[in-house]
């Protein structure tokens, strides 16, 4: 199989690395963190200019029509870079729902904002028990006449303190573990009856837990079929696991160079610790998993254009085993190979690993898809 880019594809990459190279090193990274709502609106909004935000939109609805590889690319770049903005939250996943399951009019109401870089999104899903079952929904959504009203309580909601816009997982009929009866709904931030509580998570993003009491809204907020959206919701979270792969694998290869570097310079008994033959074992080591999750990073872009959905959630699933292996090896050696200096909030290489251990928890860890690919009879 080919897996050379095409021009275009080069170009995009090109363009991304340049525009990240000059905008997000490690030191712009910290003040960006420092931000209200830990990221840069001036970045976001460069993002947008350079058509990184409207990349998987269909040309008709004011995008360039991308595909998997292409938001592959872009995570694989903002994982080198360690991004802070909600390219995940808001085009990968707010825009998959869009694109799947949006009207015409609701896709104008909100593709544009997305586009140009004046709304941002938030998936708020997970709940108190839930854990990684998508279908797990507690929050309830009442009928009232054509409206909607929406009580319950999402937690670890990325970007939930500065989403313009939520996408709400719950339940219009049915009891909490039931497959079917789930909808999902588009629910404005400032509505009245939502309270967020905001905090930093351990890779230096923001999340929220937010509290939805008595929300109403109408019937142009309901995404899809309100009483049996499961089937969406699996297709975008999918979407969202394959990003974080590509992503997953920015990360590794950066902390890769980043940790052959350090071991070239730093000396012990007056030889750099690169001379080292059992660490050049290790350095090799970490360069083959990153190579391997790089494999099952394409492997799952490929997938995720399967039509049958049975076998693109398992091939994801392996996907996400294997990257979940392999960033906690690379992560660990990273810092084991740094000493004490590599838990230090100055070194960024704790930072790397930060990320990579959140990435292998979103989602679904690694545990978690191993039983998945198990019991679809595969062999991880």
């Amino acid at each position: 199989m080919d897996f050379d880019l095409s021009e275009e594809q080069r170009l995009l990459k090109e363009s991304i690395d340049g525009l990240l190279t000059d905008s997000y090193d490690f030191e712009q990274r910290k003040k960006y963190m420092a931000e209200k709502g830990g990221w840069s609106k001036t970045v976001w909004l460069k993002l947008a200019e350079q058509g990184l935000l409207g990349l998987p939109f269909a040309e008709a609805d004011g995008g360039f029509g991308g595909g998997g590889v292409e938001t592959m690319i872009v995570m694989e770049a903002l994982g080198k870079a360690l991004v802070l903005e909600p390219y995940l939250a808001t085009v990968v996943i707010g825009g998959g729902f869009l694109r799947h399951a949006g009207t015409d009019a609701q896709k104008a109401a909100h593709v544009p904002g997305i586009i140009d870089g004046s709304k941002t999104f938030a998936f708020a899903q997970l709940e108190k028990n839930s854990r990684y079952d998508l279908f797990d929904v507690a929050t309830t959504a009442k009928k009232k006449g054509d409206a909607y009203v929406i009580d319950g309580e999402k937690f670890v909601v990325l970007n939930g303190e500065n989403a313009d816009t939520l996408l709400v997982t719950a339940r219009t009929k049915g009891d909490r573990r039931d497959k079917s009866g789930i909808g999902v709904f588009l629910v404005p931030a400032n509505a009245k009856g939502v309270a967020k509580k905001s905090y930093p998570t351990q890779d230096g993003l923001h999340a929220a837990d937010i509290t939805f009491t008595g929300v109403e809204v109408g019937p142009d907020a309901v995404l899809g079929n309100p009483e049996d959206s499961l089937a969406l919701i699996e297709r975008v979270v999918d979407e969202a696991r394959v990003a974080l792969c590509a992503e997953a694998v920015g990360l590794m290869d950066e902390s890769l160079k980043t940790t052959v570097e350090y071991i070239k310079t730093r000396k012990q008994f007056g030889v750099a610790i690169g001379s080292f033959q059992s660490l050049q074992h290790r350095a090799s080591d970490m360069f083959v998993a990153t190579e391997q999750a790089r494999s099952m990073s394409m492997f799952a872009t490929m997938a995720n254009d399967f039509e049958d959905a049975r076998e693109r959630s398992n091939a994801i699933a392996a996907a996400k085993v294997q990257i979940g292996k392999s960033l906690k090896f690379v992560g660990q050696q990273s810092i084991q190979l740094h000493g004490g200096i590599g838990m230090t909030m100055e070194a960024k290489i704790g930072h790397y690993f930060k990320r990579l251990t959140m990435i292998e928890n979103t989602f679904g860890d690694t545990d978690y898809h191993q039983r998945r690919v198990a019991d679809a009879g595969g062999l991880i």
